[in-house]
């Protein structure tokens, strides 16, 4: 990414701002520009909502945490890579600490952001390095707007190579032109940000829109460094539940269930009509959709236990042929058509599904092949990101 050109208008200065002649927004509105990792949008996001919590001052460790927290759903849940990866290794110190931190506290990744911090402060020294790394360049690359500005007027050029002389720098910086914040003499992770109350004042009138902006630019990032993983800009947060729509699948299965007997994907025996689920062959996390050709009746002890896991390709066959028998019943029963047509609206969005899959006249060979076609590039995508196999234990 070159250029983050998308800053809200809403938040430029007029000059009947309160603000108006103190504060450089544009130079705030490049704190994103130009990214080589993205933990940039964790820093800025994390120092938006503390100051919106109404902090005057945050150390690097506290800031850190609050970016852990933050990204910790969307690494655990949807295995998105921050950074994308390079030859096989995570890239982004971010995601390794959230890696480090889930195997060693067996935290789940729906864990709340108290639960998180609580095993922040437990395993501390797990990752310690990671959080020390993070200290190195964000805080104060953030900032490079500011510099830039400051050197077109002054001439005096921050040196990047010292620690020490960056913070020098932004004194002299702030003294002309105010700064977001400031840095106190600690060192690593007990350094101590320091918010500049008009800033302050400035990011909680618009803590709505500019947390619409990082989110914006963030899943703009993470698009680019994750190319086979839909839906990102859906992956930044939890979910709601309520929102799935397996309404309208559940009574076409029903009627189906009714008509003809269909056994479970998993054990090869009898699905019973009280005791299903309607289950995502491929996890609903990563294609997050509720589409036909991906869900299927499974036995509801095995559900939970699959969970978040994919499972063994050699399965795709019998899940394949119950798609079949849903398909053709679909054709042959006109109470069956009924129901299916009643899933357009919520579950048959791909154009692949309504123009090829589920056109009349497929045989059962040209169905299963035109399935496999299209479900197997997305399964390998899936397994490509991380996303464990599940061991059934049949």
């Amino acid at each position: 990414m070159d250029e983050y050109n998308s800053f809200p208008q809403s938040l430029a200065l007029d000059i009947s701002s309160p603000y108006c002649n103190q504060l450089d927004v544009e130079c705030f509105s490049l704190m994103m520009k130009n990214p080589t990792y993205c933990y940039k949008f964790y820093w800025l996001e994390a120092i938006v909502k503390l100051i919106d919590e109404d902090f005057v001052q945050a150390t690097f460790d506290a800031i850190i945490d609050e970016m852990i927290a933050n990204a910790w759903y969307t690494v655990l849940e949807y295995h998105v890579h921050l950074s994308g990866m390079l030859k096989g290794e995570f890239r982004d110190a971010l995601e390794l600490a959230i890696v480090q931190l889930a195997a060693k506290s067996e935290l789940p990744s729906n864990a709340s952001k108290v639960e998180i911090k609580n095993a922040i402060k437990e395993f501390n020294g797990d990752i310690n390095k990671y959080k020390n790394a993070l200290t190195k360049y964000v805080p104060y690359r953030a900032l490079a707007g500011f510099y830039n500005r400051y050197e077109q007027g002054h001439g005096e050029k921050v040196n990047w190579n010292s620690l020490q002389s960056i913070v020098d720098h932004t004194k002299k910086v702030n003294q002309r032109i105010l700064l977001p914040y400031v840095f106190n003499t600690n060192s690593q992770l007990n350094r101590t940000v320091v918010f500049n109350p008009i800033w302050k004042q400035y990011i909680q009138d618009n803590s709505v829109a500019i947390l619409g902006w990082i989110q914006h630019e963030k899943s703009r990032w993470l698009q680019v460094n994750n190319p086979e993983v839909p839906g990102i800009v859906y992956k930044l947060s939890s979910m709601d539940v309520s929102a799935r729509k397996l309404e309208r699948v559940r009574e076409l299965w029903e009627f189906i269930l009714e008509r003809k007997t269909i056994l479970d994907v998993y054990t090869n025996k009898p699905i019973e009509k009280s005791r299903y689920d309607i289950d995502h062959f491929i996890p609903w996390s990563f294609v997050m959709n509720d589409e036909l050709w991906n869900l299927s009746p499974m036995n509801s002890s095995l559900n939970s236990s699959k969970s978040n896991r994919l499972p063994d390709w050699n399965f795709f066959k019998r899940f394949a042929l119950n798609q079949y028998e849903m398909y053709r019943l679909m054709w042959d029963d006109e109470f069956v058509r009924g129901r299916f047509e009643k899933c357009y609206r919520d579950n048959i969005h791909s154009i692949w599904a309504e123009t090829e899959l589920f056109k009349p006249g497929n045989s059962k060979n040209e169905f299963v092949n035109i399935l496999r076609k299209n479900m197997q590039p997305v399964y390998d995508s899936a397994r490509r990101q991380g996303y464990e196999i599940w061991k059934f234990k049949g």
